[in-house]
């Protein structure tokens, strides 16, 4: 009776235990190169983009790839390491060639070197055996590399050549690494703070350029206006005197053609250009009546001009006597 309720629950029994070999590996090492002592089931499974470092006895005995695996128990061990792209921020201080102490924010995008190579152990051998903290001791790498740079800078030139600097340091450090198993892929430096006095004082400064600049940019803009209006004048004024000049020659042919009909009617020249003068000066006087000023001076004998001045003396005289009543 009892056999028969052990056989019945003896496949649940093994799927059970099936599930509970399953779910320990995949709560196996997360971490680059972890392991659990503890307890390592038979029956263990490697996570794609990682690979499991086989130890025998202690030993390096092979590395898997992903997928289902077995292994000896009590006897060898397994070492996931992750060959995914691991992205490490970093701060670092150092001081520029004008003594300014600034921080650096460093981003460091790395991962295990995974090339099979052609002798030698593999960057993944090198990963594990080489350093007990493969993180730290890059940090060291790149600290000593970034500060042998920022000293030969001034600030303008840390700011300027930022993406210079990112790369002479990447490649220092890339080359230590790769000797430890690491492959670099990228080295940014996302930001660089100031001191906050500083800061403040580029502040002013770029400020100060600036209204510098806009100061520069209204008087040009003032310049160029009072040069387009002296040229707008110019241009004006020539116009004008073109049109002055068109009306006196314009002028001049009418006066040559009425004298020549006014002698064409049987005078003189002399007395041609007498009634021409009598004339014009009776059209101006028609015209000066309509614009002119209330007093008007006239000469008493129009034979001579000799007459103005007495003829104002009587007319002052004449004025003074009326105010005076």
């Amino acid at each position: 009776m009892l056999i028969d309720i052990i056989g019945g629950f003896l496949p649940i029994i093994i799927l059970v235990f099936v599930f509970g070999v399953i779910s320990s590996a995949f709560r196996g090492a997360a971490r680059h190169g972890t392991v659990n002592d503890s307890y390592q089931p038979c029956f263990y499974i490697i996570q794609q983009q990682h690979v499991g470092v086989v130890e025998r006895l202690g030993k390096f005995h092979t590395i898997v790839g992903p997928g289902f695996h077995i292994r000896m128990p009590f006897i060898d061990r397994v070492r996931d390491v992750s060959l995914m792209t691991e992205d490490e921020h970093i701060t670092f201080d150092a001081k520029t060639e004008d003594n300014v102490t600034i921080e650096l924010d460093v981003s460091v995008q790395y991962h295990v070197d995974y090339t099979q190579p052609v002798d030698g152990p593999s960057g993944i051998y090198k990963s594990l055996y080489t350093l007990t903290d493969p993180v730290a001791q890059m940090r060291d790498y790149f600290a000593d590399a970034l500060r042998s740079q920022i000293p030969s800078r001034t600030l303008d030139e840390v700011f300027n050549e930022k993406d210079a600097i990112a790369n002479a340091i990447d490649e220092v450090v890339s080359a230590k690494m790769l000797e430890y198993g690491y492959v670099i892929v990228t080295t940014l430096i996302t930001s660089i703070k100031l001191p906050p006095d500083v800061q403040q004082s580029m502040n002013r400064i770029i400020a100060s350029k600036n209204d510098l600049e806009s100061a520069k940019n209204e008087a040009e803009a003032e310049k160029q206006k009072t040069v387009i209006a002296a040229q707008a004048k110019a241009e004006a004024m020539e116009k004008e005197g073109e049109g002055i000049a068109a009306q006196r020659i314009a002028i001049a042919r009418g006066i040559r053609e009425s004298i020549d009909t006014i002698q064409g009617a049987e005078l003189d020249t002399e007395e041609a250009n007498r009634l021409f003068e009598y004339t014009q000066w009776v059209g101006m006087m028609e015209e000066f009546a309509k614009t002119g000023p209330a007093t008007v001076v006239l000469p008493s004998d129009f034979s001579s001009a000799d007459s103005m001045l007495p003829d104002m003396i009587v007319a002052d005289a004449a004025k003074k006597t009326t105010r005076k009543k």
